[in-house]
């Protein structure tokens, strides 16, 4: 079903969408067809109907008895040239809770129904002020925890990553033409695309949607965080290294062996870049069914992370499960890590750990309980981490929903390019481009459900 297909909702919403709590002033958003009439109710000074779009005022703002509740700066924005499409007015009022809950209070009594989660930003996509892609990235927008994740969102706030996917759909639709043409004149006597033509186009559209898909691995690190496993054995200290690169008290700190049981995760940025770091269960030999779990999800959590911190005990220096650490270390960034030099040179072990480790592998001396050269670790991890250079024009896919949908257009397309490799019939190339088509088209919103769009707008702040 065509969203856009949709009958209207004909209401008039208001909330406030500045963050809850006491501040210097706070903004009361009101949207609809009779967003004008009903804060003129309320409002004292310059008639609003003789306002312009895109307009400031200073007034009064009264309650239901016509006191004044406070002195508020109005702006108007007409429709359909404001952020939902509809008429929008936002009061600007001092930021006390007890004015703000008033202003709404008095906005309901005068005929307006408060806003629901994403509400605003919804009617924005429904009435085609945005795709679906540009409403969720306004999410992102409001969510960013860095500068790269920020300017992602951006780009596809702006209908970077729409467009991209506005022409891949249109290159569908042309093979798709290609395609029918060839089903309705099989038998005149009329000349179509050669098919090597056609799987070339087919080709092309394959390969945008795979370097899309795979953006999903970059652009996941850049909007939760990359993710860096802490693993050790137990008691190696893997907890306290976590507080100390939160500079918190996240995790649990024991001198008991096992204290960990599950992965334990929390985010941090450093040198402009997110940062996601899991402590996991220490890894020994274990009959303990709770610890043998904890110890199967930390083997989970390097496999996803990007960069694996392993951190050795100096006063023990036990490299037992060196082989295991590394067979799962393939292809990820490793920093080998000797913690509690307070207790005991480093000298011995760290000669030991550069004999086992690949070359080249950097090893950091520290102690994590006293903090010492933690600093000097934090510098080489953001050295270490390696991200794409991300600017207003990147189109990086940063949405779990949006890379399930274009790796099921990528096998649809793939089908449709074997099938034209194997002398295929053209109704049966058809049902695998409209599928392709399909799965693009709930990405932008083109061909979507209101469940759909109820959970993804479940996720919004209320007063956006």
């Amino acid at each position: 079903m065509n969203i856009h297909e949709l009958s209207s909702v004909n209401d008039t919403i208001c909330a406030i969408s500045t963050p809850p709590g006491r501040g210097g002033i706070a903004v009361i958003r009101v949207s609809g067809p009779t967003a004008l009439t009903i804060v003129q109710e309320r409002w004292q000074g310059k008639p609003l109907a003789s306002m312009a779009s895109h307009t400031v005022h200073l007034g009064h703002l009264t309650d239901q008895n016509g006191e004044v509740l406070d002195q508020v700066v109005l702006t108007v924005y007409r429709a359909p040239n404001s952020f939902t499409g509809e008429d929008i007015v936002e009061l600007a009022c001092h930021g006390s809770t007890w004015i703000q809950q008033q202003v709404v209070q008095t906005l309901i009594d005068a005929g307006c129904r408060h806003a629901t989660a994403g509400e605003f930003t919804r009617r924005a996509f429904s009435n085609g002020r945005m795709d679906l892609s540009q409403a969720e990235a306004v999410a992102d927008v409001i969510e960013a925890q860095s500068r790269a994740a920020h300017r992602v969102a951006m780009s596809q706030m702006r209908g970077r990553y729409s467009d991209e996917i506005k022409l891949l759909r249109d290159k569908l639709l042309h093979f798709v033409a290609l395609i029918e043409l060839e089903l309705d004149f099989s038998e005149e006597d009329v000349t179509f695309a050669d098919r090597s033509d056609v799987t070339a186009l087919a080709r092309d559209i394959h390969s945008v949607i795979t370097r899309l898909a795979d953006s999903y691995h970059d652009g996941n690190a850049i909007k939760d965080g990359m993710p860096v496993a802490i693993v050790g054995q137990t008691n190696a200290g893997k907890s306290t290294l976590l507080n100390a690169l939160l500079r918190d008290n996240r995790a649990l700190v024991s001198d008991v062996h096992g204290t960990t049981r599950d992965t334990i995760e929390d985010t941090v940025v450093m040198g402009g870049t997110l940062f996601r770091f899991i402590d996991t269960a220490g890894i020994r030999q274990s009959t303990d069914t709770v610890e043998q779990m904890g110890i199967e999800r930390t083997w989970q959590a390097i496999d996803k992370a990007n960069i694996v911190l392993w951190i050795v005990d100096v006063t023990s220096a036990d490299t037992s499960m060196i082989h295991d650490i590394l067979g799962r270390c393939e292809g990820k960034a490793l920093i080998a890590i000797l913690n509690k030099i307070d207790l005991d040179d480093d000298i011995a072990a760290r000669s030991e750990l550069k004999d086992l480790l690949p070359a080249g592998t950097p090893i950091v001396a520290i102690s994590a309980k006293h903090d010492s050269d933690v600093e000097t670790l934090r510098e080489l991890i953001v050295k270490t981490a390696t991200q794409p250079e991300v600017d207003t024009d990147a189109v990086i896919v940063t949405n779990a929903r949006h890379y399930q949908a274009l790796t099921r257009a990528r096998d649809a397309i793939g089908r449709a390019i074997d099938g034209l490799e194997s002398g295929l019939s053209g109704d049966l190339l058809d049902q695998d481009i409209r599928e392709c088509l399909h799965w693009l088209g709930e990405i932008t919103g083109e061909i979507t459900t209101d469940a759909i769009l109820g959970e993804i707008f479940s996720h919004f702040c209320i007063g956006k």
